[in-house]
């Protein structure tokens, strides 16, 4: 079988090139990334010489070139990573979010129908259902679940969804949704939460926590979705959306909290920040549909996928640095007024 996987250089999706290419080798995995500021090739340099392994930089929005790739490759499956991800981006920015997470999006389905495709699995988000209230643990999100978007970013994530069962129910594409919790674990961008935590702990500096760290989000442990994923695209119904959740709750300050105590650093760091705008409150998962149709389940606790998490940034600080040191330094001061 050969799989495209888009957006294979950024977090999520270079962890499920790096799980697919060890896990399949019968099959093709040819990642494809245009290596934008979140797109970091170091993060494939365990795979970069295997033989079932393929690297191609390129738009998902640039049609000519997504159809040339498609008739050149001739794809068994396309599974859809690429995306504008980060909230506060997109609140400066919508743009591009469109431009990548729905344009981009409907150029691959384009493509999907016109060579023909086995399957076409979208990897979409919690944040296309909006928040639920703090009071209410009781409340999750099913799949069932009304869109009710309340940034560019998830805005730009529910149309592409609509696309993708649009083409579905008009074309008979072939296709799947996912729709994950927060993801966390080895090679994440640094400029989200745990690894902005983690990077900026070691080098004791300031720790901005949006208004006072009471949004709750759940907590994925990275491979624990790869695999969530895997089982959709082979064995999950053909149209259908599966909601991928880790059954941990945890609000951004004990998070924060939790990462400071494991790398014995002080919560002095601490800074409260001027909360960002229409600032979801919570996200929970009902992963029940997955559970009972494929028999999913997260392998890691929050508790256990941290210490991994934070051992690995631990062990592996040029990575991470070599971001830190680049573009990304400017952003962070503009963003956080610090």
């Amino acid at each position: 079988m050969k799989i495209i996987v888009t957006g294979g250089a950024g977090f999520i999706g270079g962890n499920f090139v790096l799980y697919a290419v060890d896990k399949y080798p019968q099959d093709q995995i040819i990642n494809l990334d245009a290596l934008t500021y979140a797109g970091n090739l170091e993060t494939l340099k365990p795979v970069e010489d295997k033989p079932n392994y393929k690297f191609v930089k390129g738009d998902i929005a640039d049609r000519e070139f997504i159809f040339n790739l498609f008739e050149e490759e001739k794809p068994d499956v396309v599974i859809n990573f690429a995306a504008e991800s980060h909230v506060d981006r997109s609140i400066t920015d919508p743009g591009i979010f469109v431009r990548t997470n729905v344009v981009g999006t409907t150029t691959l389905l384009d493509a999907c129908r016109t060579f023909g495709i086995g399957r076409y699995h979208q990897v979409s988000t919690d944040e296309v259902y909006g928040d639920l209230p703090l009071d209410r643990p009781d409340l999750l999100f099913t799949e069932t679940t009304p869109l009710h978007t309340s940034s560019p970013y998830s805005s730009a994530k529910a149309s592409a969804d609509l696309f993708v069962q649009a083409y579905h129910r008009t074309y008979g594409l072939p296709v799947s949704i996912s729709r994950c919790s927060n993801n966390y674990g080895p090679y994440h961008f640094p400029e989200k939460l745990i690894p902005l935590v983690i990077s900026r702990a070691l080098n004791d500096e300031e720790i901005p926590v949006y208004g006072k760290g009471e949004n709750v989000r759940d907590w994925l442990y990275v491979t624990d979705h790869c695999k969530a994923i895997d089982l959709i695209v082979r064995k999950g119904r053909e149209g259908e959306v599966y909601n991928i959740g880790g059954h941990n709750e945890k609000t951004n300050l004990e998070v924060v909290q939790t990462i400071l105590r494991i790398l014995g650093k002080p919560e002095s760091l601490i800074k409260y920040v001027t909360d960002r705008p229409g600032h979801d409150l919570r996200y929970a998962m009902d992963p029940t549909k997955i559970t009972t149709e494929l028999g999913w389940q997260p392998e890691h606790t929050f508790e256990t996928g941290i210490k991994d998490t934070i051992d690995w940034y631990l062990n592996n600080k040029e990575w991470w640095q070599n971001i830190i040191s680049g573009e990304y330094q400017n952003y962070f001061t503009k963003q956080y007024k610090m």
